[in-house]
């Protein structure tokens, strides 16, 4: 193939690939039974000492829990072109990107794409596997700085706490000790 024609013909598009919109873990319902009875505990504390319009957000927020975690992604593409990225309809232009940098979150790698300030827009592609990882490296090198490790602010140390004191869903398979010994 020649290196100056882009995927499908198409000289100014350079690669694409298609992921889901989010990294998404299929989760059992014990997990929605711990955003249940979490919600119903400060919901309770809250309704006992007056601040009653407190509820409203609670509940929203166990709404947008429920939604996220039964309903899975649809799948979008993502396309690297020389003129920038694009990504579920919007282009983001290589003049306004900064640098970019990978995460993982359920077993998703996710390339994170931040833009100059005073915005600091991020996009969040999931790639789906080293393959793609690779090209999509290569290809966002020629015009984007490169971070080995994701920039963290407060906030992130927060939500990264916080995400540790919600159980992990999966089955604890307890072996049996043998009757005899």
């Amino acid at each position: 193939m020649d290196e100056h024609v882009g995927e499908n013909g198409n000289i100014q598009r350079l690669f694409s690939w298609k992921a889901p919109l989010r990294a998404y873990k299929k989760r059992s319902k014990n997990i929605l039974r711990f955003y249940i009875a979490l919600s119903l505990l400060i919901s309770l504390i809250i309704f006992f000492f007056g601040d009653r319009i407190l509820l409203i957000p609670i509940l929203t927020l166990l709404f947008l829990f429920y939604v996220l975690t039964i309903t899975p992604p649809p799948e979008v593409e993502h396309i690297v072109t020389t003129f920038g990225i694009e990504t579920t309809g919007i282009t983001l232009r290589w003049e306004f990107l900064s640098h970019f940098y990978y995460t993982k979150k359920f077993g998703f790698d996710i390339v994170t794409v931040v833009s100059y300030a005073p915005y600091f827009y991020h996009a969040y592609l999931v790639v789906p596997n080293d393959e793609v990882k690779k090209k999509v490296t290569a290809l966002f090198s020629k015009h984007l700085m490169y971070m080995e490790k994701a920039p963290r602010n407060f906030t992130d140390k927060v939500i990264e706490f916080l995400s540790k004191l919600i159980p992990d869903d999966e089955e604890v398979v307890q072996k049996q000790m043998p009757a005899s010994l």
